[in-house]
């Protein structure tokens, strides 16, 4: 059995975070061609799940960077390398010192999140709030309930550049915490911050998976750092256009753009869908 695997922001997704009617329709070609597919993407299930709903992906996804794996079949996550909360107490220090208000994502009955989080410092930080809770439907509680024996995904932030990238720096010389960060895609002037358990990849999930579904090979698209632990197992691995310089250059092959269906475009030609 063959999978692809794709990352979704900068990758499958269009500048406007939509799978485009171009992408949607080889979507159902490789449906038709029975032709398996799936998604590893750093965002959450609950921020995915619109996006993919009705095109097809049936298997197992992969969110968090490999934290959680979602079998869409059975609804429930399977999950491994959680944050202790010695780990999570060391992130709550780094944003506190930079006053960034973290939102600390907890895995409930094994099929849903609660965020915890401070108060909102900013309008970027009152978005987030209400993208959780309102638009995704998240349940959110102040960070001072955060129970002893949450179970702890992630941590995320939002924020002035230079403030993530403060907290970014004093959690890279932590052991066991990995940190990754980009620009907003609502506002260039406000970076993210993502922040989970260092044992945690892209890469693991999919040996997991491969293990789990009999793969024999594995094709994966991506455009950032996150993306590389599964070029690194994958059999052919394709960053498109905007990927980052070095992501492309770990890359079987550099493919278009990914606002102009680059990796839609790619997969008609593989695999002859339009034949």
């Amino acid at each position: 059995m063959e999978l692809i695997v794709f990352d979704l922001d900068g990758t499958l997704l269009n500048r406007h975070s939509q799978i485009s009617d171009y992408t949607r329709e080889t979507l159902q070609l490789l449906t038709e061609r029975h032709i398996a597919y799936t998604v590893a993407t750093g965002r959450t299930l609950h921020a995915s799940r619109d996006i993919l709903k009705g095109h097809g992906f049936v298997l197992p996804h992969v969110y968090k960077n490999g934290v959680v794996i979602w079998h869409p079949e059975q609804e429930h996550f399977s999950h491994h390398n959680l944050l202790s909360r010695a780990e999570m107490q060391r992130v709550l220090d780094a944003c506190a010192s930079h006053d960034v208000t973290p939102f600390v994502f907890t895995l409930v009955s094994n099929n849903d999140y609660t965020v915890y989080h401070g108060p909102p410092r900013n309008g970027a930080e009152e978005y987030v709030v209400n993208e959780y809770a309102v638009r995704r439907g998240l349940v959110d509680k102040p960070l001072e309930e955060l129970p002893d024996d949450a179970v702890i995904s992630n941590i995320s932030a939002v924020g002035d550049p230079g403030k993530i990238r403060g907290i970014t720096d004093l959690v890279g010389d932590e052991p066991h915490l990995v940190a990754y960060r980009g620009v907003a895609i609502e506002d260039p002037g406000v970076s993210w911050l993502d922040i989970h358990h260092s044992d945690a990849s892209k890469g693991g999930a999919l040996l997991e998976l491969k293990t789990l579904l009999g793969l024999e090979r594995v094709i994966c698209f991506g455009d950032s750092d996150n993306d590389l632990s599964m070029f690194e197992l994958a059999d052919e691995a394709y960053a498109p256009e905007n990927a980052k310089e070095h992501v492309k250059a770990m890359a079987t092959a550099t493919i278009g753009h990914h606002d102009n269906d680059g990796i839609a475009k790619f997969l008609r030609e593989r695999f002859a869908l339009d034949d």
